[in-house]
């Protein structure tokens, strides 16, 4: 029997493994899962089902009129997929996007600074506190922004898109890091 392929981080390796500065640091966030889950649910009852199906490290983010992504460090089994499935099953319904999509983290005392540089997104924590998202545009790539902690974003981009972002994003932290220092 042939050897099949073997999934590979798209930013893996030493090129994409996350850049330092004194004011930003970009992180290739872990492949694990990232499922897109629509239906009539609540965000509070869909967080309910997540624990009674065993998500108890996964996080959801809004990503339009009833709809929601659980994203998380640890890939699913297809087990644990039918749980939720179940669980879900005539209030909502999953789709699986963990080999589609790609997580990147920015933090740091210009991570805004850099994020603003390439959207139009008011950053502000006043108006874009912890735990909000928005679907928009970076640039010309389609992404999900996350606020993750008071200097701390987390973007999902397509995972086709991804080593253009993550390109981009070096370039903007270059130049936000001069602005910033």
């Amino acid at each position: 029997m042939p050897d099949l392929p073997q999934h590979k981080p798209v930013l893996a390796g030493t090129v994409y493994s996350g850049i330092s500065g004194a004011g930003i640091r970009l992180e290739a966030l872990p492949e694990g899962h990232l499922l897109h889950v629509l239906g009539t649910i609540e965000s509070a009852a869909l967080a309910a089902e997540l624990a009674k199906a065993g998500f108890t490290n996964s996080s959801i983010r809004k990503a339009g009129f009833r709809q929601w992504f659980v994203a998380g460090n640890e890939p699913l089994s297809p087990a644990s997929l039918a749980a939720l499935a179940a669980v879900l099953a005539g209030k909502a319904v999953v789709m699986d996007q963990s080999h589609g999509r790609v997580r990147i983290g920015i933090s740091g005392r210009s991570s805004r600074l850099l994020l603003s540089k390439g959207t139009a997104i008011d950053l502000d924590p006043a108006v874009f506190p912890e735990g909000s998202s928005a679907m928009t545009m970076m640039g010309h790539i389609s992404v999900q922004i996350v606020r993750t902690g008071d200097d701390s974003f987390e973007l999902t981009v397509l995972r086709s898109f991804a080593e253009s972002l993550w390109d981009e994003l070096r370039h903007m932290a270059a130049s936000a890091e001069k602005e910033g220092a």
